[in-house]
């Protein structure tokens, strides 16, 4: 063979090559990266459910270390956080119930009252000493441990959420986030994602004259609907509009997607259905909804345009991991059991699914550039001591009740007009687990469930949501995380599901 021959031979074999290796660079679902402001390549939002602040981390770093439960000793230099501390700790709390500290035996507890009028009138005009009267739950109806609606003012500490707290000392926490409103488990997962909860059809009593969402109803047309009068959908965008409009990879995956007559029992002895409509926000947007649970066509699918149009099962995203094709964007939603909810759900199950989820990840090739972001949707009423700032107001007096004149501030501040958005609500939990995060870090910027999608909107250039979402004036970030440089072998901890403890395995 000539010379020229042998040149044009290698050319047509490096093509061969490089259309077998875009071949399959295009089958694992990311051939070419989308350029991001941050080295954060993936981010992962693991969405829990019904978790205030003081519920989790009141009394951090101090944990009461009693005999026969997963000891939790910070390290010396761990920062303190705005907790229960004197004088607002027993016996100088003004509620007329102390807080006290629940053990790891436990944790099946009673849900507690998180309607959007019920917790602003706990707050009392910024008092917050109205809990027990006005969203404690028990009496014997559930389990109380014979508080009664005391229960409220219970909090765990680092020997049952020591997975959490661990989490924490390694890596970064804020102490001031908040529920963009006020309200349950719809209202925040909507918040997550577009920022808006105004924008709803009449069509369901958790949906207000003024058109805006302040309950829980389910999703229109979702083929795993469990009830027959409180249905919604919205009219506005979220932030999958926007990462579409970019062809960024994203996802939501969420347990029993797959299969809605799955269940599991909790460590309470309570069944519950995997799948629960209300907690998938994008099933609510005719653009991003997946109402027959059709799964995606193949794993090089998963994050990209096809029939799933991004709504997952939770094990659809691990087919991702494994094929090293993780979508940009991903929110995972634990199946009931492990969410975290009060009432068919403990802090014991949730740790499993928290834990087992970040060991997997930090085990994946993806680790590198990765950061998972653990937040929630509402406090599901249980006590916290701060209050946020009320940035947007409301004047309805059917819905609202932060004042003895069953208002929130003044109706004509309110943000683009659109009434019963009262914000922010209370403080909860917020935790960044990356390479990039801090270590052994406590921010204490003002944050809402906006923020992270601001980060996620301004990581990849999206812009913003508009017509009022919250968005625009989310705080940021970025104050936990040091992008100058990635940690080393510290940037794993690998946790022991049960016990929440480091393991070396």
């Amino acid at each position: 063979m000539s010379k020229n021959g042998r040149r044009m031979a290698a050319a047509a074999t490096a093509a061969l090559t490089l259309a077998a290796v875009s071949t399959a660079q295009a089958q694992a679902g990311n051939p070419h990266p989308a350029a991001t402001a941050t080295p954060i390549k993936h981010v992962v939002v693991i969405f829990q459910e019904n978790v205030s602040f003081d519920h989790y981390f009141a009394t951090y770093p101090d944990a009461a270390n009693p005999a026969g439960e997963p000891r939790f000793v910070a390290a010396p230099s761990t920062p303190t956080v705005n907790g229960l501390n004197t004088p607002l700790a027993a016996p100088n709390n003004p509620n007329s119930v102390q807080p006290f500290r629940l053990g790891r035996n436990q944790a099946e507890t009673c849900d507690q009252d998180h309607s959007y009028k019920n917790e602003q009138r706990a707050f009392d005009s910024g008092l917050m000493d109205r809990f027990v009267e006005t969203v404690g739950r028990g009496a014997g109806t559930c389990v109380d441990y014979g508080r009664g609606p005391g229960l409220t003012m219970g909090y765990y500490d680092g020997n049952t959420v020591t997975g959490m707290w661990n989490y924490a000392q390694h890596f970064a926490m804020s102490d001031n986030s908040f529920d963009t409103n006020f309200g349950p488990s719809t209202p925040g997962a909507i918040n997550l994602v577009s920022g808006q909860t105004h924008g709803f059809a009449l069509t369901s009593p958790a949906v207000t004259p003024n058109r805006t969402m302040i309950g829980d109803p389910q999703p229109t047309g979702d083929v795993c609907d469990t009830r027959d009068n409180s249905r919604a959908q919205a009219s506005n965008r979220n932030v999958g509009d926007l990462l579409n409009q970019k062809d960024i990879s994203w996802g939501w995956f969420q347990g029993g997607f797959a299969n809605c007559q799955a269940s599991h029992t909790n460590v309470g002895g309570q069944t519950s259905l995997d799948y629960i409509p209300h907690h998938e926000p994008f099933q609510y947007y005719a653009s991003t909804a997946n109402p027959n649970h059709l799964r995606p066509a193949s794993v090089g699918e998963i994050g990209h345009n096809g029939r799933a149009n991004h709504q997952y099962d939770l094990s659809d995203f691990w087919r991702s991991v494994d094929n090293r094709s993780m979508p940009a964007v991903s929110f995972l939603k634990a199946p009931a059991f492990q969410d975290g909810h009060a009432g068919y759900s403990d802090p014991l199950d949730e740790q499993n699914f928290v834990v087992d989820s970040i060991n997997r990840l930090q085990r994946s090739g993806d680790w590198k550039n990765t950061a998972v972001v653990i937040a929630y949707d509402d406090s599901d009423g249980w006590y916290d001591h701060q209050m946020g700032p009320i940035v947007n107001q409301s004047g309805d007096p059917a819905a609202d009740g932060l004042t003895d004149a069953s208002t929130c501030g003044s109706a004509a501040k309110a943000a683009g007009g659109y009434q019963d958005r009262c914000g922010y609500g209370p403080r909860l939990p917020l935790l960044v687990v990356s390479p990039f995060a801090r270590a052994n870090f406590v921010d204490h910027s003002v944050t809402d469930q906006t923020s992270v999608l601001r980060f996620v909107e301004d990581n990849w250039g999206l812009g913003r949501i508009g017509d009022a979402s919250f968005d625009a004036k989310a705080g940021s970030l970025a104050g936990l995380f040091d992008f100058s440089h990635r940690r080393g072998g510290s940037s794993r901890l690998i946790l022991d599901p049960a016990t929440g403890q480091p393991t070396r395995h």
